[in-house]
């Protein structure tokens, strides 16, 4: 059976490069079989290589953080040494986080419980377990896709409770509102500003055009590839390298206005939230005019030939 689903990935020059991934993952010391690993990568790479070459997959592949992807998969399973893992390596540090986002202790421990219910899979569908864990990739650290997670369940929880209950009605009950926290995303540090302005001014126009046709856009890898008349699998790679970059520039930019290494780290990771909307009206104001020129030639080179 594992060598059928080698077959319809990715064809037999995967195989040996999967199974040495699997042993470095260490998944069978979290649980997971090698066949439902190999169930892992081929689900993955489906998703974001549908119709690469065995060669590109492979380099696709030698970039997944397989470790914490095993780890993550077998928690989603259920496997009990998985869940032992997982909760040495990130329980303080999710609850650290936590606390950072709500601004109050007790809150950001109830945002954290809530979150690992999510991950542990308490809800039912048709019988089976529904992790969040599942969602996880392995493209970047499972530490910083829990922040996310966790970022985007504060919003979701202070957006719903938006809307079940109107400040009049609060006030009414006699809750007092301090201004400070009205708003749940906190303003993101001027110098994170500064140094993602300059990170991004660095970019070739291509690259803000990639960018926003991914991120703000939501275009498929393979439509930004027809745009560029290249493979979406080099559109993916393009990706990877541009986020990679982005981060050490602004990283680096942190440090030149006073941040200390460590500090550069915690203000993106903690301020991931604000960051990334800072990116989206960055990247609105700086790709719009290469985007609606890449679509138009994109328009051109579709017509009638």
């Amino acid at each position: 059976m594992v060598e059928r689903v080698l077959q319809s990935a990715v064809g037999n020059a995967f195989e040996s490069l999967a199974r040495d991934l699997f042993r470095k993952s260490r998944g069978e010391e979290f649980g997971l079989s090698a066949e439902a690993f190999l169930g892992i990568l081929q689900e993955i790479t489906d998703k974001y290589l549908p119709s690469a070459s065995a060669k590109d997959v492979q380099a696709f592949c030698a970039t997944l953080r397989v470790e914490e992807l095993a780890l993550a998969r077998a928690c989603a399973a259920g496997h009990e040494r998985a869940w032992e893992v997982f909760l040495t390596r990130y329980r303080v540090k999710l609850y650290d986080v936590a606390t950072h986002i709500a601004r109050e202790s007790s809150a950001g421990r109830e945002l954290a419980d809530a979150l690992y219910a999510d991950l542990y899979g308490t809800a039912l569908r048709d019988g089976q377990r529904i992790s969040k864990l599942n969602f996880y990739t392995g493209r970047g650290s499972l530490e910083g896709w829990l922040r996310t997670v966790l970022a985007q369940e504060y919003v979701n929880r202070y957006r719903r409770q938006r809307r079940l209950v109107s400040l009049d009605e609060e006030a009414e009950e006699g809750a007092q509102f301090a201004a400070a926290n009205v708003e749940p995303v906190s303003v993101v540090d001027s110098r994170v500003e500064a140094a993602t302005d300059e990170a991004l001014a660095e970019l070739s126009s291509e690259d803000k055009f990639v960018l926003a046709a991914y991120y703000l856009d939501s275009r498929t890898l393979a439509e930004i590839g027809r745009m560029l008349k290249v493979h979406e699998s080099t559109i993916s790679r393009k990706l990877d390298k541009l986020a990679k970059s982005l981060r050490k520039r602004i990283l680096t930019g942190l440090e030149k206005r006073g941040m200390s290494r460590r500090q550069a780290q915690e203000a993106l990771e903690l301020d991931v939230r604000d960051l990334q909307l800072s990116l989206r009206d960055k990247l609105q104001e700086t790709a719009q005019g290469s985007f609606s020129k890449k679509k138009a030639e994109a328009s051109a080179g579709e017509g009638p030939g």
